[in-house]
């Protein structure tokens, strides 16, 4: 569908050929606090370990982290990794379901950069950063 004819069709609901909402699996798969931010520090990295997840997302708890991980991967939105070495360790990337996101989170950042000032005029933390 083009994107006049989702403006035409918006009014009258848009569904799949099956009934089903397009948009609210997504919005499940990443509501939550840290779900969204997430999966776009996910679509800067080819792949990413847990401790630079930690790092790029100040105040996330490894308890939060792992969870948003582990549901993100059973939403089949990234995979992960496992590398029996010494020491061992883990990778996360995009699953290609994840990486269709892409534009998704580049109209997202386009929205952002149009309704910065708005959004935080000259206060950082009006927004929460």
């Amino acid at each position: 569908m083009t994107y006049p004819e989702y403006l035409k069709n918006i009014k009258n609901g848009i569904v799949t050929e099956n009934g089903h909402c397009p948009v609210t699996p997504l919005l499940v798969m990443l509501q939550g606090r840290w779900k969204s931010q997430l999966m776009y520090e996910m679509c800067i990295y080819d792949t990413v370990r847990f401790g630079q997840l930690k790092k790029d997302l100040p105040g996330i708890t490894n308890t939060m982290l792992t969870k948003g991980l582990r549901e993100l991967e059973d939403d089949e939105l990234i995979t992960r990794k496992q590398f029996n070495e010494i020491p061992p360790h883990v990778e996360y990337s995009l699953t290609e379901m994840g990486r269709d996101l892409l534009p998704v989170f580049y109209a997202i950042m386009n929205w952002g950069f149009k309704y910065d000032k708005k959004l935080y005029g000259d206060s950082e933390d009006k927004v929460g950063q």
